[in-house]
């Protein structure tokens, strides 16, 4: 699964490529990646022009001149492949990014009236792409559930403490990881944030202090935002929207370094399971 840092990443580059162009033709394999009515299709997407590309949490929206948009959801192998005057590869890092296309793991294919292409390629067929009044997006389920968004400007230290209130006796990792409470941090990004707080990720919320509180929530952020300026983490997995790798992890501290040293104290960083994730501390830093 992508985290919030990878998405933003692919929202970035799409955001250059396909504002302004016109959708010509659609074509899709099956219904379950692109859950939409022939009549909808008609009305609302052909010969819509594209007028911004938004990201919610993990959740990618393509906003359409007619006032519907296209909501996409990559999960874990998706890819966004514009073909034009340039080619921009994002997401899933298979030969797909780079070789001719449709392919077999092509879910659904755009095609706009200047010839270029956006292809949804999904080898495990869990994504979708769903055509929706846009201003009926905020009332779906999951965007009535997710938390805030951890990067915005609104967003303060106080809120972020209050959003965890009701997680009292939940340990802090599970917490974080609760897109419901904050959108978007995934296991990389709790693991540095936590690391970087000096808090151990089994600690139970409501042990933790204002004090505490309040440096996760810059670490959480400064962590957030350098993944975003460096592409993302990839992750093994997910590249950037110009088909490269995320270089976050080469700033990494703790994730993935388990049986090097802390950078902080020279301890052996060790890796765990909370909250059913594999999880990397410094037994020093972070203790419970």
């Amino acid at each position: 699964m992508p985290e919030l840092p990878e998405v933003e990443t692919v929202r970035r580059g799409l955001s250059e490529l396909i504002i302004g162009k016109v959708v010509k033709a659609e074509a899709h394999d099956t219904a379950k990646g692109f859950p939409n009515t022939l009549d909808d299709v008609s009305r609302f997407l052909l010969g819509a022009t594209i007028t911004d590309v938004r990201r919610r949490a993990k959740v990618l929206m393509i906003d359409l001149s007619t006032e519907y948009s296209l909501i996409i959801h990559l999960k874990m192998t998706g890819q966004l492949v514009f073909v034009g005057e340039t080619r921009f590869g994002a997401g899933h890092p298979n030969d797909s990014l780079v070789n001719d296309l449709p392919d077999k793991s092509t879910r659904v294919t755009l095609t706009f009236t200047d010839g270029a292409k956006l292809f949804f390629n999904d080898q495990r067929k869990f994504g979708w792409m769903r055509l929706m009044p846009t201003i009926e997006i905020p009332n779906i389920d999951f965007m009535q559930k997710v938390g805030p968004e951890p990067l915005s400007e609104n967003f303060t230290a106080k809120e972020f403490m209050q959003r965890f209130a009701r997680r009292g006796r939940t340990n802090i990792k599970a917490a974080l990881l609760d897109q419901s409470v904050v959108a978007g941090i995934g296991n990389i990004y709790a693991d540095e944030s936590l690391w970087g707080a000096k808090i151990h990720p089994k600690r139970l919320v409501n042990t933790i202090t204002e004090q505490e509180f309040e440096l996760l929530f810059h670490e959480m952020r400064a962590v957030m935002n350098l993944a975003v300026e460096k592409g993302g983490s990839s992750n093994h997995t997910y590249v950037n929207a110009e088909g490269k790798k995320g270089s976050y992890m080469d700033f990494a501290r703790v994730f993935r370094r388990e049986g090097l040293v802390c950078p902080r104290c020279g301890t052996t960083i060790e890796k765990l399971r909370v909250a059913g994730r594999g999880t990397h501390i410094c037994p020093f830093c972070q203790q419970v």
